[in-house]
């Protein structure tokens, strides 16, 4: 059974630094994109950064030049390394990674690791 766990979260002041990291374990499997969302209090999920297998990536406008997703493909590993954290990136961070599993497409999520910035 493959599965991510997250770390990192934490509590920080505005224009302060976190390193979030998604590991991800169980059995033989390839592990293809790798996603970070968000979730605040009241709002819906929304997608944060994205990151294939090949270090293509993909950035919500609300965290360009402040964000930046990485990976190790040796140690099946997901980074997302925040700057510059503002309030309002506030919320519960969720790391979601596409894999392959003998043959199956396997869609899976993190349990989440809260981030609490303060103003």
């Amino acid at each position: 059974q493959v599965q991510l766990v997250e770390s990192g979260g934490g509590l920080v002041q505005a224009g302060g630094s976190l390193t979030l990291s998604c590991a991800a374990s169980g059995g033989i499997f390839t592990l293809n994109t790798v996603g970070w969302y968000r979730q605040a209090p009241g709002k819906q999920r929304e997608l944060v950064a994205t990151i294939t297998r090949g270090a293509n990536t993909n950035y919500a406008d609300s965290v360009k030049g402040r964000f930046t997703i990485s990976r190790d493909n040796v140690k099946n590993t997901g980074y997302l390394r925040m700057t510059s954290l503002k309030p309002e990136d506030t919320g519960v961070y969720y790391c979601n990674g596409e894999a392959v599993s003998s043959g199956t497409r396997l869609s899976i999520w993190g349990q989440g690791t809260q981030v609490t910035v303060s103003s």
